[in-house]
């Protein structure tokens, strides 16, 4: 049985933006977050997914869970560094 997903420490509105937005306002709250803490992402833009799994690789943060609720992306990812 998998693990449940942690609760985000913050939370950020991304919907009815479009790329770059989501990717930008994403690195800006990461920075906010302390090690270890967990932010979770709501956006619309169905380039979100790519976007975000390239960003982690990147930055070398960890995507901890993408889903699809309706039309709104939720996007759970955990602070590494």
């Amino acid at each position: 049985m998998a693990e449940p997903l942690p609760a985000p420490d913050q939370v950020i509105d991304c919907a009815g933006m479009m790329c770059p937005l989501p990717v930008i306002k994403t690195s800006q709250a990461m920075k906010a977050l302390n090690q270890g803490q967990v932010l979770e992402l709501l956006a619309t833009d169905p380039g979100v997914e790519p976007d975000m799994r390239a960003w982690t690789e990147r930055t070398g943060n960890a995507l901890l869970d993408i889903r699809k609720d309706g039309d709104v992306f939720h996007v759970l990812l955990r602070r590494e560094k």
